[in-house]
C-alpha cells in the first residue's frame, strides 16, 4: 500500500525551483509528501511575470496527468501583470487578502476555462507568496544577517516595521531581494537563496510565515 502524497508545484523561477527541490522537498518527505517542482517561466527567463493565460495549460496537464497527485503553483504576486484576482485587490491590502483573492480567483479562472476540472479542482492548491521568495529568509534575522554580511540591527529593523516577513514590502525597489542586494551586492538568489533557506529550516520559516505555513497545512504536511 503506498502511503505517500504527490505534490506537483509549478513555480515562477528557478530560485523557488531550487528552494523546493533542495530544502523543502526533503522537508516535506519527512511525512510522506513526496514534492517536486517545476519552472513556469520560459527557457532563459530569471522568473517574473508569469502569464496565467500560458501556465493554465500546465495547471490543467497536471492536474490530469495523475489523480493521487496535488497540483500547486507558487506565485509572486509582485511578480506578476496578467494574473486572476489582481485587479479585485485594493491599495494597501494586507498579504492574507492578497492572497486569498488570488487564489479564489485562480481557482475558478480554471474552472471557467476547462469545466471538465470541477471533479479535480480540488487537487489545485495556489500558494501566493505575496513579496518574493526572499521574504521567508526573514524568519531568522540572525542567520540572514551572518550569511549575507550585514548588520543584524539593520534587518531587525525592517522587521520591526513591517511585523513579520511575509509584509515586508511597499514598493518594487524595497522588495525583499532588493534589500537584500543593498546589503549584499553579490547577493545571488538561487545560491545564496537557497543555502541561507536551508540554514533557517522550514519550521522557522513556518513559524514565522502564516501565509507559508497554512500552505503547507493544506498539502497534507502537519506543523
Amino acid at each position: 500500500m503506498n502511503d505517500f502524497h504527490y505534490v506537483h508545484v509549478l513555480v515562477e523561477g528557478p530560485t523557488e525551483g531550487t528552494f523546493i527541490r533542495e530544502v523543502l522537498a526533503p522537508y516535506c518527505l519527512k511525512y510522506g509528501v513526496i514534492m517536486q517542482a517545476s519552472v513556469l517561466s520560459k527557457k532563459g527567463q530569471k522568473g517574473g511575470d508569469i502569464k496565467f493565460s500560458r501556465c493554465k495549460n500546465e495547471i490543467r496537464a497536471f492536474l490530469r496527468q495523475r489523480t493521487d497527485q496535488t497540483v500547486c503553483t507558487f506565485i509572486d504576486y509582485y511578480g506578476v501583470t496578467e494574473w486572476p484576482g489582481t485587479d479585485n485587490i485594493p491599495p494597501n491590502a494586507s498579504p492574507a487578502r492578497i492572497a486569498d483573492e488570488m487564489n479564489r480567483a485562480t481557482i475558478q479562472a480554471l474552472l471557467d476555462s476547462y469545466p471538465e476540472l470541477s471533479s479535480d479542482i480540488d487537487r489545485y492548491v495556489p500558494f501566493t507568496a505575496v513579496h518574493e521568495f526572499e521574504t521567508l529568509l526573514f524568519s531568522d534575522t540572525a542567520i540572514l544577517a551572518q550569511a549575507i554580511g550585514a548588520k543584524q540591527e539593520a534587518i531587525d529593523a525592517v522587521l520591526h516595521q513591517f511585523g513579520e516577513p511575509e509584509r515586508i514590502n511597499n514598493s518594487p525597489n524595497t522588495a525583499p531581494s532588493k534589500r537584500l542586494l543593498s546589503w549584499c551586492p553579490g547577493y545571488a538568489k538561487v545560491r545564496h537563496g537557497t543555502q541561507i533557506a536551508r540554514a533557517i529550516g522550514i519550521d522557522k520559516m513556518r513559524k514565522a510565515c502564516p501565509l507559508f505555513n497554512a500552505w503547507l497545512l493544506s498539502i497534507g504536511v502537519p506543523e
